[in-house]
């Protein structure tokens, strides 16, 4: 199985935990001498199995993420670039809208707001960060579909 696969198997198994515990919030009550529509019990026990599948296949994805390496870069290390330009990514651009707004005065009397950074070079900055982020994610899943899971 390919790591890529893995991923998807993952999210999977996640909306099905999810469902599961959609389902059993609905049968976990039942009006007195009535039935629930499915067993609570069958619930759990295929929860617990979804879990703990859930679990293999988490520890085995974070083992092949260490193990993998692109030009003396691990994958978890390409993760890790990734999630933190994407944060950066989002503080600079909210920086940079609110830097470009421009006050209005209604009087001349009122207090001129000017911006405080050079908002083209911040726009430059997040220009040039993206472009990182779309190559990283770009390695990342080349690698994803390359590598077979541990």
């Amino acid at each position: 199985m390919k790591l890529a696969e893995a991923l998807q198997e993952r999210a999977d198994l996640n909306v099905k935990i999810e469902q599961l515990r959609n389902r059993l919030s609905n049968n976990a009550l039942v009006q007195e001498g009535e039935k629930t529509a499915e067993n609570p019990t069958e619930l759990l026990t295929e929860l617990d199995g979804t879990i703990e599948r859930l679990r293999e296949l988490m520890a085995r994805i974070n083992k092949t993420n260490c193990m993998t390496m692109r030009d003396g870069i691990s994958v978890t290390e390409m993760i890790a670039r990734r999630d933190a330009l994407s944060v950066k990514i989002r503080a600079y651009r909210d920086l940079a809208a609110i830097a470009s707004g421009t006050a209005r005065r209604a009087m001349h009397t009122e207090i001129k707001v000017m911006s405080a950074v050079n908002v083209r070079d911040i726009q430059k900055k997040i220009d040039e960060m993206s472009k990182e982020l779309r190559l990283t994610d770009n390695s990342i899943q080349e690698l994803n579909w390359q590598t077979e899971l541990i």
